[in-house]
């Protein structure tokens, strides 16, 4: 947590109405993402936004400092989901606490600008797979690789234990291969 964020945070915990204003502005698309990503509707997800705000300012004093800020407001935010979507907490606790090594990450550059094009209709692609997945492994993808949490902070965010995320992660990521590798034999065939 940076100075400044500490800074802000003490402030806010005193009342401060406009060091809160500052820690909504840094951390408000984040949430919102978060939201939209597990509920898949825009309303829901600023309503759900809206709402991890407002339950944060009432519980900031009792914030204690352990973990990250942005940690924090993850947890409330899927908390938040979890109230909107029961089956959430239930299927994330049925992956299991089966402990699976992560599949090497991937990274593709392009170097050629013709590709650039495929990039685009690939990534297109990709996120169309990923609102396809189950909610769970939306919420899952989205803490990991769109709000950059460790697999200890998703496990201390989401209440569950680490060998739990990481099967959902692995189980997720082999969902969207196996998407992806349609999408390759799809792309292949035709002309």
């Amino acid at each position: 947590m940076s100075a400044t964020e500490q800074d802000l945070i003490q402030r806010a915990r005193k009342g401060d109405q406009e060091a809160f204003a500052a820690l909504v502005t840094d951390h408000q698309l984040y949430i919102y993402n978060l939201a939209l990503r597990v509920l898949k509707d825009e309303e829901e997800a600023l309503d759900i936004a809206q709402e991890t705000f407002v339950r944060a300012w009432t519980a900031l004093p009792n914030f204690r400092g352990q973990s990250q800020f942005r940690t924090w407001l993850y947890r409330i935010v899927t908390n938040l989901c979890y109230n909107r979507l029961p089956g959430l907490r239930r299927s994330l606790n049925d992956l299991g606490d089966d402990v699976i090594s992560e599949l090497p990450e991937t990274d593709i550059t392009f170097d050629n600008p013709a590709r650039g094009f495929e990039s685009r209709e690939l990534r297109s692609y990709l996120h169309q797979a990923m609102d396809e997945l189950d909610e769970n492994y939306r919420l899952l993808l989205s803490l990991r690789y769109q709000n950059e949490l460790s697999y200890e902070e998703i496990a201390g965010t989401l209440n569950l234990p680490l060998g739990t995320v990481k099967t959902g992660l692995f189980r997720a990521k082999e969902q969207l291969r196996r998407a992806l590798e349609s999408y390759q034999e799809l792309s292949w065939t035709t002309p």
